[in-house]
């Protein structure tokens, strides 16, 4: 049986607004993004008659919990936290402009936007480390619900590895699609496989949303 994985990523934060590195430090979600969490929780509530969905998971880190805790405000979901799911780490780099970045680690920056999938970023991890990680956790949220749909609060690192990862686009071809703030995103787990459904549907908004740049 398939489950169906209603991948979302967080809204809008502050330091999205500023174009910083996030990584596993945290910023909160800003006055859009709060807007944007509750747009996902409201067309989450309204489909419940037809597409109801079992259980609500999120990574640990502060964006991803307001944004599951929006959710389940109004869905009425227990909201279950996974350190897996987390944004990749990035070490020296977080909480710094791309510019600050470039300017302050030129080496490091030059190798992280490489991307390679084994660099490391020091006081980090790489991208392979980080898909392990969350390929691990959602297929075992796959197993566990089998057969129904569970909704996912994560980050558009993760993402944009996941959308790789499923339809084979190596680490470091250059990014040609958008992963955008409270963006929806389905993919269908199915004999230990994901199946991309739907990617960067933002209807939900009514508005533009941020691309993680």
């Amino acid at each position: 049986m398939k489950t169906e994985l209603i991948l979302l990523r967080h809204g809008e934060t502050e330091w999205n607004s500023q174009n910083r590195l996030q990584g596993h430090r945290d910023s909160p979600l800003n006055a859009e993004g709060q807007r944007q969490a509750d747009a996902l929780a409201a067309r989450l509530a309204s489909t419940a008659a037809r597409a109801p969905f079992q259980a609500l998971y999120c990574s640990d880190l502060g964006r991803a919990v307001e944004t599951a805790r929006r959710i389940a405000s109004r869905t009425g979901h227990a909201v279950t936290q996974d350190a897996r799911l987390r944004e990749r780490g990035l070490g020296i780099m977080e909480g710094l402009t791309r510019e600050e970045a470039r300017e302050r680690h030129p080496d490091v920056f030059a190798e992280y936007s490489a991307g390679a999938p084994d660099y490391v970023v020091p006081g980090g991890e790489s991208t392979s480390q980080r898909l392990r990680h969350a390929v691990e956790c959602l297929e075992e949220l796959g197993a566990r619900h089998a057969g129904a749909r569970i909704v996912v609060v994560t980050h558009g690192g993760v993402l944009s590895l996941l959308f790789r990862h499923s339809l084979g686009i190596p680490t470091a071809a250059p990014r040609t699609f958008s992963v955008l703030n409270a963006g929806w995103n389905q993919f269908d787990y199915h004999d230990g496989a994901f199946r991309l459904v739907t990617w960067g549907d933002v209807t939900h908004l009514h508005a533009d949303s941020r691309d993680d740049t």
